[in-house]
């Protein structure tokens, strides 16, 4: 498919998600004075919004949100200690009431996590085995697209790969949900799901433009020869574009592994143009001051997480699963595409907000690959709603990028 054809393929959204700024930075000398200099006020924690979007969506007291958030962080600290130190773990995720459950092995790698402080389970099946069951259906999948299958992943809570369903009319799904159900309960089933779409859009005015098209800006980072790139959903630069930055040039798409209608995963890369570079702080359009890029630790299934898109701005929710693979529906009529490896969240989006940032804490987690066709958000950063993103530190890894941090 080539942008900008009479039969060309509108995408929904494009976002900026940073400032893009000009290589000159002013810099300049300053009169000095008598008098101590006074120390700065500490930043807060957590953005405000983030902190209030939490309070509203668990229903207690701001304060007791960000008890909530500093108790997620350390017991990230104490997983992340456990790993160091080998000990026999399936994957982790946080409970309803914030607890870290992680899930053993074995007994005595039960009795390890237990000895950390965490709480422990020895699961059924467990992250290893559930991958394996989801990776026999994602090669289904990719031979077939499933029309009727919007998205199946590996959810740790239930134990179960889970799939969620729209219909069961075309023979590729019929038998796609059969050899999912031939795993017994090892697979759950969930009806009545939405189609999915992407989440680029066709109307002037975004921060980043090419052919007639838009799309957003992305994370900024560097290759392992140290030129800058941008990193981005993969369907936003499908025909590895210039892009525009109000209305001039910045960046060349480079490398996408998103195609119409193929095996597809949603990251993509473009060349950061000489004299350019990308911000290090995600807006917030106004509701929380702007969020600071200081690195990509991938938050479990649970924490809370935030993003920045044009169309709906600055929305909050939680991360809810990885390994999560769609169906996408073309709304020109063309073929479904299956994406595989996104994360999906309880955040917010619509059509323009492929592309945008999420985050959690002042850790960039991804950008927005797409949603539920008919959705539509409230205007609020808690609005209710969901959404898929594509992990970035996956994108950094496969690229071999390091991301721009502060």
């Amino acid at each position: 498919m080539k942008h900008g054809k009479k039969n060309a393929r509108r995408y929904i959204v494009a976002a900026s998600i940073g400032a893009l700024l000009s290589a000159g930075v002013a810099t300049g000398a300053y009169a000095g004075t008598t008098e101590e200099p006074s120390a700065p006020a500490a930043a807060p924690a957590y953005q405000p919004e983030m902190v209030k979007a939490l309070a509203v969506t668990l229903g207690v007291s701001e304060k007791a949100a960000v008890e909530r958030l500093d108790r997620e962080a350390e017991q990230q600290d104490r997983f992340a200690e456990l790993r160091k130190d080998r000990v026999d773990t399936l994957g982790a995720f946080f409970a309803k009431d914030g607890s870290l459950v992680v899930n053993a092995a074995d007994a005595e790698a039960a009795k390890d996590v237990r000895a950390a402080g965490l709480q422990a389970r020895v699961p059924e099946r467990g992250e290893s085995e559930l991958d394996r069951i989801k990776a026999q259906l994602d090669a289904k999948a990719l031979k077939s697209a499933p029309a009727g299958v919007s998205a199946w992943s590996v959810d740790l809570a239930s134990d179960t790969v889970t799939i969620e369903v729209n219909g069961d009319t075309d023979a590729a799904t019929r038998s796609f949900l059969k050899a999912a159900k031939s795993n017994g309960d090892a697979v759950r089933v969930v009806k009545g799901q939405e189609k999915l779409e992407t989440q680029a859009v066709v109307p002037p005015g975004s921060r980043m433009t090419f052919n007639g098209y838009l799309c957003s800006v992305g994370y900024g980072a560097k290759d392992r020869n140290g030129k800058q790139v941008l990193v981005t959903a993969g369907h936003c630069i499908e025909d590895l574009p210039e892009l525009a930055y109000n209305g001039t040039r910045f960046a060349k798409g480079t490398h996408t592994r998103f195609a119409l209608g193929t095996r597809s995963v949603d990251m993509g890369i473009a060349a950061v143009d000489a004299g350019n570079s990308i911000g290090l702080d995600i807006t917030t359009y106004g509701r929380a001051g702007t969020v600071p890029v200081k690195g990509s630790k991938r938050a479990p299934s649970g924490a809370a997480l935030c993003k920045s898109g044009q169309t709906t701005q600055w929305t909050c929710g939680k991360v809810g699963s990885y390994n999560v693979s769609v169906t996408y529906t073309d709304q020109n009529g063309g073929p479904d595409t299956v994406v595989t490896g996104l994360a999906s969240s309880s955040v917010c989006t619509q059509g323009g907000d492929s592309g945008g940032a999420y985050v959690s804490g002042d850790q960039a987690q991804g950008m927005t690959s797409g949603g539920p066709s008919n959705q539509r958000c409230n205007g609020q950063v808690n609005s209710p709603g969901s959404s898929y993103f594509q992990p970035l530190d996956d994108a950094l890894a496969y690229y071999g990028l390091t991301l721009n941090t502060k």
